[in-house]
């Protein structure tokens, strides 16, 4: 058995929170009749679990998370949606960030390479997430990565120039 690549299992965790989603197509419940003349709601899809579909779900319904406590943040996502282009924009940074694209050559740059800087911007990837109702789950994916890029950032890994590779091993000396 290899070695746990602890900064691949963090990325794959973050590029689930940025884009992986089980709610698209975007649908909404139906109402359906039955043989009694009765309406039934149907059952409606479940949460997003990526930023990018919070933030989309959030232009149209927008609601704060928290407002069962307090309606003072109610002004950050209507009647601008303030917190719904944030969250738009950290999950599209995220993604590129986790999933360079050789057209962007954000690849091998020392910001891709960097474990500090994600462990300095996710939090509020994941504060911004978890402020919207619709972003919990992406939230908790983010505090996750960060945890396992910390793990990783403690252990001393670094990340690889190019993106899904394995980092080399050092010679150990001659034989």
């Amino acid at each position: 058995m290899g070695k746990l690549i602890k900064n691949h299992c963090a990325r794959l965790i973050v590029l689930t929170a940025a884009l992986c989603t089980s709610s698209l197509p975007f649908s909404l419940p139906s109402m359906t009749k039955t043989k009694k003349s009765k309406k039934k709601l149907t059952q409606a899809p479940p949460p997003p679990t990526d930023q990018i579909a919070a933030a989309l779900e959030g232009f149209f319904w927008p609601k704060i998370f928290w407002d069962f406590l307090t309606t003072n943040l109610d002004p950050a996502v209507r009647p601008i949606p303030v917190l719904q282009c944030i969250n738009l924009l950290l999950g599209i940074l995220a993604f590129a960030w986790e999933w360079p694209l050789p057209l962007l050559s954000f690849a091998k740059t020392a910001m891709h390479r960097s474990i500090e800087a994600r462990l300095a911007v996710y939090p509020l990837a994941s504060l911004s997430a978890l402020l919207l109702y619709q972003g919990t789950n992406p939230g908790i994916y983010y505090i996750i990565g960060m945890g396992v890029y910390f793990w990783a950032y403690s252990e001393g890994e670094v990340v690889c120039p190019e993106p899904w590779a394995l980092p080399r091993r050092r010679p150990v000396g001659t034989v």
